[in-house]
């Protein structure tokens, strides 16, 4: 039972849980280890003073096999010189413009660092021998629409042992299984405002997680790599495709987009204030003790913190590699999208119920979750259950106050000790920036000093003694005023003031609206 749903289930279109983003990598296991390798050269008749001879005249094979096909059927294919640039980006950009809805689109080569054999002398022995480390090589990226998976990519090292990178995502995905069905709906990049049948559009999501991933993985391969059958005649090994990343999400999708910009703040506010890292490790399914140790193994640092984003602000959990987090991913005129996700990179913090590998018919047990596919199902099984504790959580906001009483707790004149105090106007662009200003992230935990406003409210320094000192006495009367509304708060023995509990609340609440009353403005100008 998710009580967060429940609780604003007549606010809701309907919701929407599984992948978004999988990228899953092929490794060939045979050429792992320093055995593997020396079967492969002896197996292809390679000497080791001709090594580094065989590996450049393999890789421009790999090269030219793989990007022939893009450039057969008249698609692009670009070296990049610098990796600032999203690759996905610019690949969109040219579906856009050439407007490619099947089939490539596009390749990339790249020189990157990577993880790959050379053969070097062993001043011990005196002989040859072989050697793993960090090296650069070409590496090629296939970006293609797939009839099933929709937009998606592939990246291959051209140097030894050639691991296979592919890159999809759950939402562009089911957004083909939606067509074929016949199912209308509303799509935003990877999320969805609207959908004619939630329900159904959840059923076929659950039929993602049937895939046969092996068949897919290596339809892939014969389209990034269509040199390996040759390559490896003699030597036969093939590809084992683990789960790289995955981000498990679930979307509930408002029916009123305001509701969604009245609620959101306090979910930002409860979520920074009130989940303490013990909180964070039970989302995440560890075993706390009463008194917040956690049993067993895997023990990680527990980071919660929150980012402006151009779309709004996102607040985040970090357990290790791994992390939930909660943004507001879209507002539009049908809906409004709330989105949790999980993100997995380390799965061995969770567990399966198995049989142990080296024994297939022995007891099952709870082991440590695997990266490899075969574990995929119940990857996404852990990630749902993390989000539905962490909604279970965040049911307990006081969704009641609405932005208008917030505002006015700080928009009528005070008197703070036996003095009158001006009110604040929050939507005017002087106090406005004051409040982003005491809002900044690094003042969250050590607070904020009068000459750390001056450095945000004032251009450049001081010109004299006498307009530091103006500028000083001005920050001062903004802080007793922030104060006086109880904004502010002055931590003890220090010269420092922190934001308090109900400032963070008015804080989030305000600006957020601001935030979204200025990219309305914006839209509406262009």
């Amino acid at each position: 039972m998710n009580d967060f749903i429940a609780r604003y289930s007549q606010q809701l279109l309907g919701v929407l849980s599984g992948f978004d983003r999988l990228v899953l990598r092929g490794n060939l296991t045979g050429l792992a280890h320093d055995t593997g390798m020396r079967g492969y050269l002896w197996a292809s008749g390679v000497a080791w003073k001709d090594y580094a001879k065989h590996v450049e005249a393999v890789s421009q094979r790999i090269k030219q096999a793989s990007v022939e096909s893009i450039a057969a059927q008249g698609r692009p294919v670009q070296y990049l010189a610098s990796g600032k640039e999203s690759k996905e980006e610019m690949a969109r950009a040219i579906a856009r413009q050439d407007g490619i809805t099947a089939g490539p689109v596009c390749a990339f080569t790249a020189v990157e660092p990577c993880l790959t054999w050379s053969v070097g002398g062993n001043r011990a022995t005196g002989k040859l021998q072989l050697k793993k480390g960090m090296r650069k090589c070409l590496f090629i990226y296939h970006y293609w629409i797939d009839a099933v998976f929709g937009f998606m990519s592939a990246r291959l090292q051209t140097w030894f042992p050639f691991p296979i990178y592919v890159y999809l995502n759950g939402r562009e995905w089911l957004s083909r299984q939606m067509q074929q069905a016949g199912m209308a709906y509303q799509q935003h990049d990877n999320c969805f405002s609207w959908i004619e049948d939630f329900p159904r559009a959840q059923q076929l999501m659950d039929q993602q997680l049937e895939t046969p991933w092996p068949a897919a993985l290596e339809a892939c391969v014969a389209r990034i790599h269509p040199l390996f059958p040759a390559l490896f005649e003699h030597y036969p090994v093939s590809y084992y495709w683990t789960s790289h990343q995955t981000e498990w999400a679930m979307d509930m999708v408002f029916r009123d987009p305001e509701q969604l910009r009245r609620l959101y703040p306090q979910l930002i506010h409860l979520g920074m204030t009130a989940f303490s890292s013990p909180d964070v490790m039970r989302f995440l399914g560890k075993k706390v003790g009463p008194s917040g140790n956690l049993r067993g193994s895997h023990s990680h640092e527990v980071i919660s913190d929150w980012k402006v984003r151009q779309e709004g602000v996102r607040i985040k959990h970090r357990y290790g590699p791994n992390s939930i987090k909660l943004y507001d991913k879209i507002y539009a005129e049908r809906g409004a999208v709330l989105r949790a996700e999980l993100t997995m990179n380390a799965p061995e913090q969770f567990r399966v119920f198995r049989h142990q590998a080296s024994q297939p018919e022995g007891k099952m047990l709870w082991l440590p979750l695997r990266a490899g596919i075969a574990d995929l199902h119940r990857r996404a099984e852990v990630s749902q259950k993390a989000l539905d504790r962490y909604s279970n959580a965040l049911a307990k906001v006081d969704g009641t106050t609405t932005l208008g009483e917030l505002a006015a707790s700080i928009e009528t004149r005070r008197h703070w000790h036996g003095r009158s105090v001006r009110a604040l106007h929050p939507f005017e662009a002087g106090d406005l920036a004051l409040l982003q200003a005491v809002n900044r992230g690094e003042f969250v935990i050590n607070g904020l000093r009068n000459r750390d406003l001056q450095a945000l409210l004032f251009a450049g320094a001081s010109a004299s003694s006498a307009e530091a000192r103006r500028r000083s006495a001005a920050v001062s009367r903004k802080l007793r005023m922030l104060r006086a509304h109880g904004v502010l708060q002055k931590l003890p023995h220090t010269h420092r003031y922190q934001v308090t509990d109900h400032g963070r609340l008015i804080l989030n609440t305000v600006l957020s609206a601001q935030r979204a009353t200025s990219q309305q403005l914006t839209s509406l100008a262009a």
